[in-house]
């Protein structure tokens, strides 16, 4: 489970600074997916930023699995990324000299001990991911080969290759017409309920939102309204 809890963040222009997520408060909880949504500019990806601790707030708290971030070192906010927090970016990011198969199998060498005593795991384990996302006959092609859709596919899977609890994701379908951008979001619910994540999703695609389990709104840094699903209210109360 992710909470943000009365999170601001300002960044200095001039002599004065600028707000850009002003004392927000949300909880994503593990099976769900929230939607973050707002006109541009409003602070959604800074807000985002904020819970992927790549961004330390001016005051409030961020809190992952129990564990406050806010005070943690570089070091333990980065392994704390790696162990819990997968994070999809705009663009797939993917490297170009890498089959979908090894975009993820590189994961599992990125800082973490005994990564070398795991790789037949990691191997396994990408296999079956890049299966989840339908893309089993597609893992030894490389980025230039794949589509705008299936890059994302591959994108998400990587994001899930070390298990993490919680899941961001930026605006996954801003490149991607209509039925590929709807096929995403249907992966990322399914995903996101099958291995318990908290996922935070960013977007600005207004038809997706009713499948969302939880959607707030963000206007000038503040969460303007809120909108929560009778699914994500059977979650809270099983958790009350």
């Amino acid at each position: 489970m992710i909470t943000l809890d009365d999170v601001t963040l300002t960044f200095p222009d001039g002599d004065r600074r600028v707000t850009a997520v002003d004392r927000a408060s949300l909880t994503a909880h593990p099976g769900t997916v929230t939607g973050i949504t707002g006109p541009s500019g409003s602070g959604k990806s800074s807000l985002l930023a904020v819970a992927a601790t790549l961004i330390r707030p001016d005051s409030g708290r961020v809190i992952v699995d129990g564990v406050e971030t806010t005070g943690l070192a570089a070091g333990d906010a980065s392994r704390l990324r790696r162990d819990s927090i997968g994070i999809v970016f705009q663009q797939s990011n993917l490297v170009p000299s890498l089959t979908a198969r090894e975009q993820l199998r590189v994961m599992n060498e990125l800082g973490a001990r005994h990564s070398r005593s795991r790789r037949t795991d990691a191997a396994a384990h990408a296999d079956a991911l890049l299966d989840s996302v339908g893309l089993a006959d597609q893992r030894d092609k490389r980025p230039h080969q794949l589509s705008g859709g299936q890059r994302q596919r591959v994108n998400i899977a990587r994001a899930l290759m070390n298990d993490p609890s919680v899941l961001l994701v930026d605006e996954p379908t801003s490149a991607l017409d209509q039925e590929r951008g709807a096929e995403i979001i249907e992966l990322i619910l399914r995903l996101s309920t099958e291995r318990s994540t908290s996922t935070l999703l960013v977007t600005h695609d207004l038809v997706h939102l009713p499948r969302m389990h939880a959607v707030v709104r963000i206007v000038d840094g503040r969460i303007a309204d809120e909108r929560i699903d009778e699914r994500l209210a059977q979650v809270q109360g099983a958790g009350a």
